[in-house]
């Protein structure tokens, strides 16, 4: 599988990752589909410290030892368990950052992670204090690079002023084209890259039941996933094609839960570099793109 490299890095990371969040919590299983996907040429596994209450980095931990060194390494941080064990609250703190990232370190049994993000973020947040505890990380050599995950516009922009990260992740898929109105043209012009999550829409496009999602109602997310269909790809190829094909995006994030989606994940990728950009294009001018209300 071809890589991409994040600008300003070295790190190289496959075209598609692994989003860990979907696995099962069972190291056994969990294992088969980690090298499973690496066998399969995914060199890029995305979990986070919130997943499961840690347990997810540790299953990632545990399946990656031996092979550290061929692994893309990512996480997040920011959501901060209660003392209880039930829910969390946010905490973009430093003094909370630099605590929370020896946690993921020992859970995932490594010394360093490739890319260490913030999860989520709101205009708020003192993201001059967050950055600065990344960089003190980068500078001690316990994260490669930062990114953050958000799909607010005016976070966004605020961040591109004060320290442009390394990735930036957020929803795209057919029924959620809001980062094509300003977010990808902008990011586009910078070293800033785009992860993509959310790609196949919960598996609404592809063989969940109907429902709406975001401003589409049921009727209207049938009319898409039906014309997908109508294309001669498989639905996970076609939604593989188009989520890379905006310049500003570097990788998708697409989660399994079985062994059977790693392998559906990774025939749709190596089908989706034989779709035309025409079929991409076409869906994009028969469906509106539909665009963000909020924190613009």
């Amino acid at each position: 599988m071809n890589r991409i490299e994040l600008i300003g890095t070295e790190i190289k990371i496959s075209r598609i990752g692994l989003g860990c969040m979907s696995l099962m919590g069972d190291f056994t299983y969990d294992r088969k589909i980690i090298s499973l996907a690496l066998a399969g040429g995914i060199n890029f596994l995305d979990t986070a410290d919130l997943y499961q209450n840690g347990l997810n980095e540790e299953i990632v931990g545990a399946a990656i030892q031996g092979k550290r060194n061929e692994i893309v390494l990512a996480t997040k941080v920011g959501n901060e368990m209660n003392p209880d064990g039930n829910g969390w609250k946010w905490n973009p703190r430093k003094e909370y950052i630099l605590m929370a990232v020896e946690k993921s370190l020992k859970r995932l049994q490594t010394d360093y992670i490739d890319l260490y993000q913030l999860h989520g973020g709101m205009i708020e947040d003192p993201l001059e204090e967050t950055f600065e505890a990344f960089e003190m990380l980068k500078s001690q050599g316990k994260i490669l690079a930062f990114g953050i995950s958000s799909i607010r516009p005016n976070v966004i922009r605020k961040l591109m002023e004060i320290n442009p990260p390394a990735t930036i992740m957020m929803q795209y898929n057919p029924l959620d084209r809001r980062p094509e109105e300003t977010i990808f043209p902008l990011l586009e012009k910078t070293n800033t890259r785009v992860l993509v999550r959310g790609a196949f829409a919960k598996g609404l496009l592809i063989d969940k039941p109907i429902a709406g999602f975001l401003d589409f109602g049921p009727s209207q997310v049938k009319a898409i996933r039906e014309r997908i269909k109508s294309f001669s790809y498989s639905p996970e190829a076609f939604l593989i094609r188009f989520g890379l094909a905006d310049p500003a995006v570097a990788s998708l994030i697409i989660g399994a839960s079985s062994v059977r989606q790693v392998e559906k994940m990774l025939r749709g990728f190596e089908e989706s570099l034989t779709i035309p950009a025409e079929l991409i294009d076409s869906l994009k001018a028969e469906f509106p793109a539909n665009h963000y209300d909020q924190h613009r």
